[in-house]
């Protein structure tokens, strides 16, 4: 009898996965302006060293440049471009003074900061990493000028490229201005409009996360359009005003999707046409007849009928200013939504003014209040900051400075004169949030030889000056579309890095590249998988940990609300506990495709995330059941429910430590109500697993 054939594993199809993207054309021209003619220009002025950094300060940008609205490009170019000058001040100095042997221990110090920021999310993680990067070729790089100097020219060369970002972006549509967040907001109605056609099917819990995404994208761009400007504008509060209503409608398909019945093809029309509404500016036109087939159904409908009133607006609902941007998607202030019930407009207060008399809520309670959130987002930001030095941030941080020490110091011990490439490539290699270990170096090496030798091709046919820039050119040019695939980028960054060498001063430094990355490559196999720190719990957990919890504060709130009460605080939480999720889901499947060899001891924690999932999405189909007059559960139940989840949370968090009460029985079914009895069977899933844990 033949046998079947044996699936690939995880960590060795990873290196062959490809992205499929569109082609950025203007990114692709943005690349094309900046290393090559800067480095051209430093060359033909008799300035190499000034060429060179500019060139490489663009190409560090060039990383950066993503897809997104202008001002996200400001703060996703502009934060890591600060953190590489001042990687390059530091690296000066070092060189300057004549460190030595000295910058091993100056090297593990910034590694250690840089690894502990990838837990601070993708902008810091980033400008982390580069700060690191600057800092080794500022101290290892041999170029002249004073290290202030050089700092400024390597800041030059990213701020050229956000000076052409602000000015190579595509046409604005018909709809006018605000067009990247007018993009943004589309976006998200078209997501909506394919989960709706995906309900029933099995790509739906895909397609709600890909809605879960492009919320995120846009709640991100409605909030750094606010970043300069003390009191958004009316367009820009009518904009946030559609997104609200999009949410509501998330919500509502949320619902349908774990109905899991097939809907017709008008029912996704509408949110098409939304779309279609935000990109030209024009109206939405005529959406198809309600129907309250079921409760999710009729709430589906009426988020509908409240969306086509704000849509029907041509100006903001609060005209005297009130701040009703992004921070009013997420509760973090209060607005005022119209519900349509029984052919009229009622104004319902948002959560700050729940409760409150209109003569309470002056102008002195709204300064107070807005005074009371601006205390409690510092102390957020605070105690995300505390985090880096929490178990993760400490594991990923003596990973990364580990990695740079041990390879700085071979590096010196075999070749000071040129001793910077190999902590440089461990650089790109080590941090932890950027992909499997094993898959990014496959793939570095790959691309640094393929890189390695279209260089020393070109060098071998073309002569002159010019050539090196011709090359760092056309390696800008390809950056953007090499985001594809890890091995693609380094090919770009190799040819980019190669030209800035070789005008350095370096003409014969192709070939030793390809001994220095396989040395780097090595010593990340060899140290990244040490025991302490390869362990997936360590870096998988506390994310695991926080979407749980953020599952259970959303599941509380919705067996806690009654009926009748604003429900922005409830859509808050379910934001939150997307995001959650969605951040666990990243790192759970990088953790699964890690070359682990006690695999076998380690949780399948995307079997967790998955099962959290579905907890919320049954949790969000209770809270419209329950909107429409369905049992409510009662305290024990409630309770019970709350309970068990948080005790898994805590089994995860700490493994160590006896199992919870909570976890050593089953946990029953809720008689009456589908939506729970699917959370508990949720619960009981993972609750063999939690305890195991």
């Amino acid at each position: 009898m033949p046998r079947a054939p044996r699936a690939v594993p995880t960590w060795l199809a990873h290196p062959l996965r490809w992205q499929r993207l569109p082609v950025p054309w203007a990114a692709v021209v943005r690349g094309a302006l900046c290393a090559g003619p800067l480095l051209a220009g430093g060359v033909a002025t008799g300035h190499p060293a000034a060429g060179v950094l500019a060139g490489l300060g663009s190409m560090l940008a060039g990383v950066n440049d993503r897809p997104g609205t202008r001002r996200r490009g400001v703060v996703h170019i502009g934060l890591p471009a600060l953190a590489s000058s001042l990687g390059m001040l530091m690296g000066a100095t070092l060189q300057t003074v004549g460190a030595g042997w000295w910058v091993v221990p100056a090297l593990f110090a910034v590694g250690f900061v840089s690894g502990a920021g990838s837990v601070a999310g993708p902008v810091r993680s980033n400008a982390g990493m580069q700060m690191l990067a600057s800092t080794i070729l500022g101290a290892g790089m041999p170029l002249s000028g004073a290290p202030w100097l050089k700092a400024l020219y390597l800041l030059a060369g990213c701020l050229w490229l956000l000076l052409l970002r602000l000015v190579f972006h595509p046409p604005r549509p018909v709809g006018g201005p605000l067009s990247g967040e007018r993009a943004a907001v589309a976006t998200v109605f078209d997501a909506l409009a394919d989960a709706l056609e995906a309900v029933g099917g099995p790509g739906a819990e895909a397609a709600r996360r890909r809605l879960t995404a492009a919320l995120d994208r846009a709640d991100e761009a409605l909030r750094l359009r606010r970043l300069l400007r003390r009191r958004p504008r009316a367009d820009e509060r009518l904009l946030a005003e559609r997104l609200a209503a999009g949410t509501a409608l998330c919500e509502a398909s949320v619902a349908l999707l774990w109905e899991a019945q097939p809907l017709p093809d008008r029912v996704a029309e509408g949110p098409r046409r939304f779309a279609e509404a935000l990109r030209t500016g024009r109206p939405p036109g005529r959406l198809a007849a309600p129907e309250t087939s079921s409760p999710a159904r009729g709430a589906f409908d009426r988020a509908l009928l409240d969306a086509a009133v704000v849509f029907a607006r041509t100006e903001p609902l609060d005209t005297a200013g009130a701040d009703g941007g992004p921070a009013a998607i997420s509760g973090a202030v209060p607005v005022r939504t119209e519900t349509a019930t029984d052919g009229r407009m009622e104004t319902q207060p948002g959560d700050g003014e729940r409760g409150t008399p209109a003569a309470a809520r002056s102008a002195p309670g709204r300064r107070s209040s807005l005074r009371n959130r601006a205390i409690a987002l510092l102390a957020r930001r605070t105690r995300r900051g505390r985090s880096l030095l929490g178990p993760a941030g400490r594991d990923y941080g003596l990973r990364v400075g580990l990695c740079i020490a041990v390879s700085a110091a071979v590096a010196l011990a075999l070749r000071a004169e040129h001793w910077y490439w190999l902590p440089a490539t461990v650089t790109f290699l080590v941090k932890p949030d950027l992909g499997p270990l094993f898959s990014r170096t496959v793939n570095r090496f790959a691309g640094t030889v393929a890189g390695v030798l279209v260089f020393a091709a070109a060098g071998a046919l073309l002569d002159g000056w010019w050539w090196p820039a011709l090359i760092a050119g056309a390696g800008g040019a390809l950056l953007p579309f090499a985001t594809r695939h890890f091995a693609l980028q380094t090919v770009a960054i190799t040819l980019m890095v190669l030209s800035f060498v070789h005008v350095s001063g370096d003409p014969q430094a192709a070939l030793e590249r390809i001994v220095d990355t396989s040395a780097a490559c090595g010593i990340v196999l060899v140290v990244g998988h040490l025991p302490r720190l390869a362990d997936p719990r360590r870096r998988v957990g506390h994310r695991v940990t926080a979407a749980l919890r953020a599952t259970g504060a959303y599941l509380g709130e919705v067996l806690r609300t009654e009926p009748g009460h604003d429900r922005g605080e409830r859509l808050v939480l379910r934001r939150e506990a997307y995001r959650a999720l969605g951040e666990a889901r990243a790192a759970a499947e990088t953790a699964a495709a890690e070359l682990v060899a006690a695999r076998g001891r380690n949780p399948d924690w995307l079997t967790v995330v998955t099962a959290a999932e579905r907890i919320v999405d049954a949790a969000t189909a209770c809270a419209v059941r329950l909107d429409h007059g369905a049992r409510r559960p009662t305290r024990q139940e409630a309770h019970r429910l709350s309970e068990a989840l948080t005790a898994m949370a805590d089994a995860l968090e700490d493994p160590g430590r006896p199992g919870p009460p909570a976890l050593a029985a089953q946990i029953p079914p809720v008689p009456g109500c589908a939506t729970l009895t699917d959370v508990a069977a949720e619960l009981e899933r993972m609750r063999g697993f939690a305890g195991a844990a």
